[in-house]
């Protein structure tokens, strides 16, 4: 009768095991997803994920980071993708993850309108917050993002451009025609996009995410090209076996623009952490987005301009 008991008990045991780690996994999920900060922006509750890295210091200018997720993701999300917390351990600077909003979580980056103002109002406003607690360099201050987050960061180059000091941009979903950005100020632009990215494709066009066209990224980093007034012929040199650099020279104010094509490369951030493959393609490590685009930045602080109010 003992072993029976201990039988059943073992049974009902591991039966209820799977809800006891399914509650364990969602916790261990809530955990290490959640955003760490809040503030209220166009009366709305917004939220951030913020890392500082054990080397900041108080009394010296640091530079920020955002980096800004791709639909339907968030923060957290960001951040695992990127690994941009490695590269700031190892450079000294702080890193912010943003959330858009809705669900699932976006930037309205697709159109103007009162909602795409809202979303530059928040990372405006997120720059202050932050600024108020810790010494940020005025003048290092960058913005990137992935997808549908490397859309808003073109919406910054033209909103911000007094504050962001340059931009980078990965798997960028670009919905926004040129016009739309009436600011002419040259802002330096480093890009990374795959040639196999079936979710905003490298030479543009429709895609089963969205009813509207995405734009063609090599005329694209052409048009910021003349955005900057470089010389119109870029360079282009083998960077690995699947990667080719394409860098515009000679610009206005030595806001350079380069764009990394990884042939092959899906709807990945190369490099970071992949995503499943039958969903984004192929990630690859012949080259490190994060690592690249901070050696990118740190190249690029703002530049005092006739249209820039003179910092702090």
């Amino acid at each position: 009768m003992k072993g029976r008991k201990a039988v059943i008990g073992t049974v009902l045991f591991l039966i209820g095991l799977p809800a006891v780690l399914a509650v364990i996994e969602a916790t261990h999920f809530y955990v290490r997803n959640r955003s760490n900060g809040v503030i209220i922006s166009s009366g709305q509750d917004r939220e951030y994920l913020l890392y500082v890295p054990s080397s900041y210091d108080s009394t010296r200018p640091t530079p920020l980071v955002i980096s800004m997720h791709g639909g339907a993701m968030w923060g957290a999300a960001q951040r695992e993708t990127s690994r941009w917390n490695e590269v700031a351990d190892r450079h000294g600077f702080i890193v912010v993850y943003p959330s858009g909003t809705e669900f699932p979580r976006r930037w309205r980056a697709s159109e103007p309108g009162p909602s795409l103002t809202a979303d530059v109002r928040f990372i405006s406003e997120l720059i202050d917050t932050l600024k108020a607690t810790y010494n940020l360099d005025p003048r290092r201050i960058y913005a990137d993002g992935l997808s549908n987050g490397g859309g808003m960061a073109f919406v910054l180059s033209c909103t911000l451009s007094d504050r962001i000091a340059a931009v980078g941009m990965v798997a960028s979903a670009l919905f926004l025609p040129w016009s739309w950005c009436t600011d002419q100020q040259a802002v330096p632009m480093i890009a990374f996009h795959g040639t196999d990215d079936q979710i905003a494709p490298y030479r543009g066009g429709r895609s089963w995410v969205a009813p509207i066209p995405f734009a063609d990224i090599p005329r694209w980093t052409a048009n910021w090209a003349r955005r900057n007034r470089c010389a119109p012929e870029p360079v282009e040199s083998v960077v690995a076996p699947d990667v080719t650099r394409l860098e515009y020279t000679d610009c206005a104010e030595d806001a350079a623009v380069v764009l990394y094509t990884i042939n092959g490369g899906g709807h990945t951030w190369p490099g970071g952490a992949p995503p499943p493959k039958w969903l984004a393609g192929s990630t690859t490590n012949s080259v490190h987005a994060s690592s690249e685009m901070w050696a990118f930045f740190r190249k690029h602080p703002l530049r005092q301009r006739e249209s820039t109010a003179p910092q702090n």
